[in-house]
């Protein structure tokens, strides 16, 4: 992680790039760039405060925080309007988590280890909570499209619509999918055998070794904490404000940026730790920050985003594009498939990749100018 210390220095770049280049593209590349090394400063200090207040409460700051970088991104395009923008951010965070990372996890893994096994129980949990998420977003698309196709009026990649019976549908599954997710940590700290808990592996045996012992002071855990989240609200700031220039200079849409790259920004901390403890074997961890982190995004932070619309006047509801949903549905099912059997290999990393390149192939088509038959 030492190369993500380096990467702190593009954060004053970005600063004044923002303040004396008004560049747009060079604004929104360096506030990518400078987003990574702050996120994983985030994650770094919240994984430090869980040490210091026990696995129990750590846990839980961690199942809160854990997307902390992702959410203070989103929350502030929600704040700018930018609704499209963050459906698409969620659905590249779950399908970044369950395809790329858990791909390259696999694949690496077993390419170092061949053939490396983990808990079914692990899997089977997390499978049929990314499939309740599916539902919760299926059920208000599904909604919406037989709404429009009776009224003669059916534009399916347009999900900005102002429908009171669809806002409200939405505010109810947000509600059901949050209070199913904190049930969910309640299991896990009850059985932790039996459920994902922290997506970071807090309170998991495996990682007693690396986590016993904290390198941080609480004071200083904090400070940095803050200093990261206030860094994180400008750089957004930044990076939401290119977002349509960059879109017309690039001739891509928000939903292409917010699927393939956006997630990413926001992520690549925590997917570097689960790559690299899938190359030592610990595929129980592995399993746990990206399916944890799947998890999390669906269950709690899409529908608390739901809720914190209502501040800005302009609510967000969990009404998807039919493509989107269809790639969440396909994306689900093929991680579920290959770690049914507590097994991995090389070969399945490679599937899931392959899946993850299709579906961002078949993002960029949809998504480029002309793409939709105009």
């Amino acid at each position: 992680m030492n190369i993500l210390r380096y990467m702190l220095i593009f954060v004053p770049i970005a600063f004044l790039a923002e303040w004396f280049f008004p560049n747009p593209l060079l604004v929104f590349a360096l506030s990518c760039i400078a987003l990574i090394p702050l996120a994983g400063l985030l994650g770094e200090a919240t994984e430090e405060l869980a040490i210091h207040v026990g696995p129990k409460v750590g846990g839980l700051l961690n199942a809160t925080l854990g997307n902390a970088a992702e959410l203070i991104i989103t929350i502030v395009a929600l704040r700018e309007g930018k609704i499209e923008l963050v459906k698409a951010s969620i659905t590249g965070s779950i399908l970044g988590n369950l395809l790329l990372i858990l791909g390259l996890s696999l694949l690496l893994g077993g390419l170092r280890h061949g053939i490396q096994t983990f808990d079914r129980n692990l899997t089977g949990v997390a499978a049929t909570m990314m499939m309740l998420s599916v539902v919760g977003m299926m059920i208000p698309t599904l909604f919406e499209l037989l709404r429009e196709v009776q009224s003669g009026k059916v534009d399916v990649f347009n999900t900005e619509v102002r429908d009171p019976a669809l806002d409200a549908l939405s505010l109810g599954v947000a509600g059901i999918l949050i209070v199913v997710y904190v049930l969910s940590l309640i299991f896990s700290f009850q059985k932790p055998e039996r459920g994902i808990g922290a997506p970071t592996g807090i309170g998991d045996p495996s990682a007693e070794i690396e986590h016993h012992q904290a390198k941080w002071s609480v004071p200083l855990s904090l400070g940095i904490l803050t200093i990261a989240t206030i860094a994180i609200v400008f750089l957004s700031e930044f990076l939401v404000g290119a977002v349509e220039p960059v879109v017309e200079q690039l001739g891509v849409s928000e939903l292409f940026l917010g699927v393939i790259l956006i997630p990413l920004v926001g992520n690549v901390a925590e997917h570097i730790v689960g790559v690299q403890v899938a190359m030592k074997n610990k595929m129980d961890l592995s399993l746990s920050i990206s399916l944890g982190s799947s998890m999390q995004i669906a269950l709690f932070v899409a529908p608390a985003l739901v809720f914190i619309s209502l501040l800005f006047g302009n609510e967000m509801t969990l009404y998807f594009s039919l493509f989107e949903v269809a790639a969440l549905t396909l994306a689900v099912l093929c991680a579920a498939q290959v770690s049914v059997d507590g097994e991995s290999n090389w070969l399945e990393g490679v599937q899931l990749l392959a899946v993850y390149l299709i579906t961002g192939l078949g993002f960029f088509f949809v998504v480029t100018p002309g793409a939709h038959g105009g």
